[in-house]
C-alpha cells in the first residue's frame, strides 16, 4: 500500500477515523502529509486544488482521489484485506449508517464544535461561546444516547466493531479531555463502550501527538 497517500492533520477526528480503519486493516505502509487545520493550511491554494472546500481528509490511491470520510472509509474497507468493518446484515448496516449520519449531521458540531472547542481550542472557533457550549451539551447527549440505544446489548454500536464506532471514537476522545465529560458521558451504556474503544490497538496507535 505504499501508493496510498493520506492528506490530513492528525488532530482532525475524521483523519483519525481513516487512520483507525487503516490500523484495523493492518496497514502501516502509507504516506501521510500533515495539513494543519489550526494553522489554516486547508485553505491554501495547493490544498484547495485537492479539495475545493478546504477540508480533510483526502485520499489518493491507485490513480483515484477520494474526498469525504464516508467514501474514503468504505473504499478502504472494500479494497483492503482483513475483517470487514461494515456489518453483513441489512439491519446492522442500517444501524451503522444511522449513527454515522447522526454524528455527521448533529454530533460533530455539537460535541467537537460546541463543547470540545470551547475548552480545548477556543481561538479556532472565535472564542468561548457559552451558548454554543450549552447547546452542544444538549445535542451531544441526544446523539450519544441514540448511539447507545442503537447499540443495545451488543459490544459495539452495530454489533461487531464497525465504521460507526470509528467515527465516534475520536470525537469522544476530545470530549473526554474536557470538564464536561461527566455530564456527556452520563449516558446508559456509554462507559462500557468507551472502555472497549480505549482498549483497541487502533485507538491507541492513532492518538495525535
Amino acid at each position: 500500500m505504499s501508493d496510498l497517500v493520506l492528506w490530513g492533520f492528525d488532530g482532525s477526528t475524521y483523519v483519525r477515523t481513516v487512520k483507525m480503519v487503516l490500523a484495523e486493516k493492518g496497514v502501516t505502509d502509507f504516506t501521510q502529509h500533515q495539513i494543519n487545520v489550526l494553522e489554516g493550511e486547508p485553505q491554501k491554494p495547493e490544498h484547495l486544488a485537492r479539495h475545493p472546500f478546504g477540508k480533510v481528509p483526502v485520499l489518493d490511491h491507485d490513480g483515484l482521489r477520494l474526498l469525504e470520510t464516508s467514501a474514503i472509509t468504505r473504499y478502504l474497507n472494500d479494497v483492503l484485506p482483513g475483517r470487514s468493518l461494515i456489518p453483513a446484515t441489512p439491519k446492522d448496516r442500517a444501524r451503522m449508517d444511522m449513527v454515522i449520519g447522526l454524528i455527521d449531521s448533529y454530533g460533530y458540531g455539537a460535541l467537537l464544535g460546541g463543547v470540545a472547542a470551547y475548552h480545548l481550542f477556543p481561538d479556532f472557533v472565535g472564542g468561548k461561546n457559552e451558548t454554543a457550549r450549552r447547546a452542544g451539551i444538549e445535542a451531544g447527549r441526544k446523539v450519544l444516547t441514540l448511539a447507545m440505544q442503537t447499540r443495545g446489548h451488543d459490544a459495539f454500536i452495530a454489533g461487531d466493531l464497525s465504521l460507526a464506532d470509528l467515527y465516534l471514537a475520536p470525537i469522544a476522545a476530545y470530549v473526554s479531555m474536557t470538564p464536561d465529560k461527566d455530564v456527556l458521558f452520563d449516558v446508559p451504556g456509554l462507559h462500557d463502550w468507551w472502555t472497549k474503544i480505549q482498549a483497541l490497538p487502533s485507538f491507541k496507535s492513532t492518538q495525535p501527538g
